[in-house]
């Protein structure tokens, strides 16, 4: 197969990879589980993909270093180049964004904040990324103002395989006013948080709590505290919402029942969109 270069967004959790001719999508590839960031896990990865000698491989997440404070242009600064000691593959990584204060950083939502406002040129507001973290994002004139990450996918992924809550979250059913009325509630008493998960599933356990109601509880209390928490950041702004799967839309349902409508977006394309920015400026 032949391809002008490769497009690879790397998370912890997963791999997704496009083979690229252009802005042309030729192949793509999703990696699913755990897999050390090293030269070894990215040559597998790419292996077979390419031909040639040097295709440069555009990739952003946990890669290279987190170099530029905000507020800065996502994708404003040179690329990083990492020797991965075959001379087939020119891997260069999108540097992260850092903050001072609070302390915060990111690696790989700068790509897809620089791939949304490239779709939407002089967009001002508020992004929502919604993943392992869930990562509120302020633009403005084109660039990142300041952010807020939240551990809001992996706590959810440890409450469910560490904890006795995880048989109501393995179910895929979730009702709607008890979603809504548990947000209110974390929103307005997030202090409480904590308790309610345990009462959810103590009312579940003895008082027959439908599953789909107990899970309801549980994340809508997980994102209504959320939501206190970046009220100055969402409250009276334009706002969207990346992400896969089901979480991004229940942020966006939350905000929507507090009279913040947020558009939803794809984060995959807005992936691609941002190596694809990184990509023309590689090219230039």
């Amino acid at each position: 197969m032949t391809s002008d270069w490769i497009a690879l967004d790397w998370t912890t959790t997963r791999r997704r990879l496009w083979v690229m001719r252009g802005r042309d999508v030729l192949d793509e590839a999703v990696d699913d589980g755990p897999r050390p960031a090293d030269a070894a896990s990215i040559l597998a990865l790419v292996a077979g993909r390419h031909a040639g000698q040097g295709v440069p491989v555009l990739a952003c997440g946990p890669l290279g270093p987190v170099r530029d404070t905000v507020p800065c242009i996502p994708l404003a600064g040179s690329l990083w180049q990492i020797d991965l000691g075959d001379p087939r593959v020119a891997l260069h990584a999108v540097p992260g964004l850092r903050q001072a204060q609070p302390a915060d950083m990111m690696q790989g939502d700068e790509t897809r904040v620089a791939g949304f406002l490239a779709l939407n040129p002089g967009w001002d507001g508020v992004i929502c990324l919604v993943g392992e973290t869930s990562r509120w994002v302020h633009v403005s004139a084109g660039e990142v103002v300041s952010f807020r990450s939240f551990l809001f996918g992996a706590l959810i992924s440890a409450v469910t395989a560490g904890t006795q809550l995880g048989r109501w979250l393995t179910t895929s059913d979730l009702d709607g006013a008890a979603f809504t009325d548990a947000v209110a509630d974390g929103l307005s008493r997030p202090e409480q948080v904590l308790a309610r998960l345990w009462s959810a599933h103590a009312d579940a356990t003895l008082s027959a709590l439908p599953p789909e109601v107990a899970r309801a509880r549980i994340l809508g209390g997980l994102i209504g505290a959320e939501l206190a928490a970046t009220r100055p950041f969402w409250l009276g702004q334009q706002l969207a919402v990346l992400g896969e799967g089901e979480m991004p839309r229940l942020h966006a349902d939350a905000l929507a029942a507090q009279g913040a409508p947020a558009t939803l977006g794809d984060a995959p394309r807005m992936t691609r969109e941002g190596l694809i920015a990184a990509w023309k400026s590689l090219a230039s």
